[in-house]
């Protein structure tokens, strides 16, 4: 039985509910590179993938919500009604999808009570961006049910508000834009100071994309996270003074060398990477485009050795990861993905090299770690979208 079709049952068991259900999906995504530039104003290039979050849901007919999420049925029920939309801590990952309801709520549109099954299959703490997953998937849902007339970028936009104000986590748009706005078969380029975007053909080849889960606990991910972004904007308030600048992506290599004086070492470091990850990803933007995937894994790999010595944001299991996937035939770019600290790395293999080199890197990891590391082969998808009942069933 497919995941979809196991959320209607659930719909049926949970909340004792019958059809007419709805469906709706919004996928992970995978940054290929472009790392920590999104919330400095800089260029990204991810993908959707096939994985994702998919949400059943029914009409109340009072103003009461119930939601249900099979990756966390220890949490039960987690129930609230329209005068309770406010962050709660034991709602816990409910929190992603009342902040989304809250966000509907509060610009006009009349939403009344649901009932919501949720289930996912993106790997928690893999760094695919669950989180907006969840919230791409409930404003989807919400804005077709309730007919809110939004556009794809009204909701990605939404979203990412959500995270940062309801939820509290200084994000860039990167995952939301990612989410939503993800083509089949494509990696979106975007500039996120300006929301520009293009859609660049994901034309691999005899190659794979394959993803490396560290399965590395997160902790003080979120702190980390925080200190590089402050750090950022501290420079760029500093540089402020002297160059007439809107984001760090603005400053050339040129004038940091020539200004370099005002900002602490650590500051110089911050701002040397996204710098030069802004040049890499454009230059992989072009390599992509013209079928160069050899240029585009050397690219990788210098994202990764800078997102290592300037942005400090791997760690030794990402590096293990990493260190060892290059030293495999057939691996043509190694880098990790995400905020850093753990989560994953993103690979290209060649097909005839996969099963290899998840059998060779993940025996050594293990050896080194001490733990297992987690291998997926990436299918780039869609973005977020309804699901026709009939096509599950």
């Amino acid at each position: 039985m497919t995941l979809p079709s196991t959320l209607i049952k659930t719909m049926n068991e949970t909340f004792d509910a019958k059809g007419p259900f709805r469906m709706f999906f919004a996928p992970g995504r995978v940054n290929l590179i472009g790392e920590h530039t999104d919330y400095n104003g800089g260029y990204v290039l991810p993908c959707a993938l096939e994985i994702g979050t998919y949400a059943s849901v029914k009409k109340r007919e009072d103003r009461q919500f119930r939601l249900y999420s099979k990756n966390f049925p220890d949490k039960g029920i987690i129930s609230f009604s329209l005068d309770e939309l406010s962050y709660e801590a034991k709602d816990d990952w409910a929190n992603y999808p009342k902040g989304v309801i809250q966000a509907f709520y509060h610009k006009g549109v009349k939403v009344t009570g649901l009932d919501i099954a949720f289930e996912g299959n993106i790997p928690n703490g893999a760094g695919l961006s669950s989180s907006a997953s969840i919230e791409l998937v409930t404003a989807v849902m919400l804005n077709e049910l309730f007919e809110a007339g939004f556009s794809m970028l009204e909701m990605v936009k939404l979203a990412k508000d959500v995270e940062n104000h309801f939820i509290g986590v200084n994000c860039g748009i990167m995952d939301q834009f990612a989410i939503g706005m993800g083509k089949n078969h494509h990696a979106v380029m975007l500039h996120c100071d300006s929301l520009k975007y293009e859609y660049l053909p994901l034309e691999l080849e005899n190659y794979s994309i394959v993803i490396a889960n560290t399965n590395k606990q997160r902790g003080l991910a979120s702190s980390a996270y925080n200190q590089r972004r402050e750090s950022c904007e501290s420079a760029l308030s500093k540089l402020k003074s002297v160059i007439p600048l809107e984001t760090v992506s603005d400053i050339t290599l040129e004038q940091l060398r020539e200004y370099g004086h005002l900002l602490e070492a650590t500051e110089i470091k911050r701002v040397q990477h996204v710098i030069t990850e802004n040049h890499r990803t454009k230059k992989a933007a072009q390599a992509l485009s013209e079928g160069n995937l050899a240029l585009f894994g050397v690219l990788m790999n210098e994202s990764h050795q800078s997102l290592k010595e300037d942005y400090e944001v791997t760690g030794l299991e990402l590096d293990t990861l990493v260190e060892l996937a290059r030293e495999q035939e057939g691996t043509i770019g190694a880098r990790m993905t995400g905020a850093g600290f753990g989560g994953c790395t993103v690979n290209i293999v060649a097909d005839r090299k996969v099963n290899s080199f998840i059998k060779e890197v993940g025996r050594e990891y293990q050896k080194k770690i001490g733990w297992e590391a987690e291998f997926y082969i990436a299918k780039v998808g869609e973005g977020a979208k309804e699901i026709l009942i009939h096509e599950v069933s």
